[in-house]
């Protein structure tokens, strides 16, 4: 898949890219894709359609189900944002994620920032009609999959409260419980706002806690600067947490 803007960021010949290659245990265990593997072929894809390969970021043994956790390709984000490169590489799109949401945030960022993104597998340009085409496919398919992930919160949560069972000891960031209750947190809905509307920007957790950082808002609930891990928890669990309310 390749992505390409209306400009460009740089006025050279050769754009210079970021390669990234992911294997996680399950990946090793059932398909035997080895990093390696990824590494020739993205070296393989750049010679080839006369890209500058700069490096390539790697993240070992980590899921794609979630970005926040993979420093590799956090870092190479940054540097696309610091505009250090002017591409990302990939073997497949599943390496910069499992998920329909993220794939499609990626996609829409490198389109707004004004990189390119590269999936070798899918032999796929968004410059073309077909392209946005299959861009169009995977918002409906991003949209399907929070739909069904609400309605499967909902289940559970409507056969714990059945069972007479508490749903955490804990209640997520942005609420409060009162009772059975789940209220939301004024102080705390108003920076959940902030950082699901930073991660809709495509950020990851460490930016989002910068920018967090930076305008001087800590945490309400420990009082110290946000970190990515934090953010990171946050928004694994925002979703499953607003459903809680209704």
């Amino acid at each position: 898949m390749t992505t390409a803007p209306a400009g460009t960021r740089r006025g050279r010949g050769r754009a210079t890219v970021i390669g990234y290659v992911r294997v996680s245990t399950e990946d090793q265990a059932e398909n035997g894709i080895s990093l390696a593997e990824q590494r020739t072929r993205i070296k393989a894809y750049c010679a080839a359609h006369g890209l500058e390969l700069a490096r390539i970021a790697s993240d070992n043994g980590r899921s794609g189900k979630a970005t926040a956790n993979r420093p590799g390709l956090l870092r190479a984000l940054e540097e696309l944002d610091d505009a250090e490169a002017e591409g990302l590489v990939v073997c497949k799109l599943d390496r910069l994620s499992r998920t329909t949401t993220d794939i499609l945030g990626l996609v829409e960022r490198a389109n707004r920032d004004g990189w390119q993104l590269h999936s070798i597998h899918e032999h796929l340009d968004t410059t073309t009609a077909a392209g946005r085409f299959v861009v169009g496919i995977l918002s409906l398919l991003a949209q399907m999959e929070r739909e069904q992930t609400a309605e499967r919160t909902r289940s559970a949560l409507a056969e714990l409260r059945r069972q007479g069972k508490r749903i955490s000891g804990r209640p997520p960031f942005g609420y409060r419980f009162e009772g059975d209750d789940v209220i939301p947190e004024p102080e705390e809905q108003r920076i959940l706002a902030r950082i699901l509307e930073l991660r809709a920007a495509g950020l990851g957790a460490r930016r989002i806690a910068k920018a967090l950082n930076d305008t001087g808002t800590r945490n309400p609930r420990t009082l110290r600067w946000w970190t990515h891990g934090t953010v990171g928890d946050i928004l694994r669990t925002a979703g499953a947490s607003q459903q809680e309310t209704t």
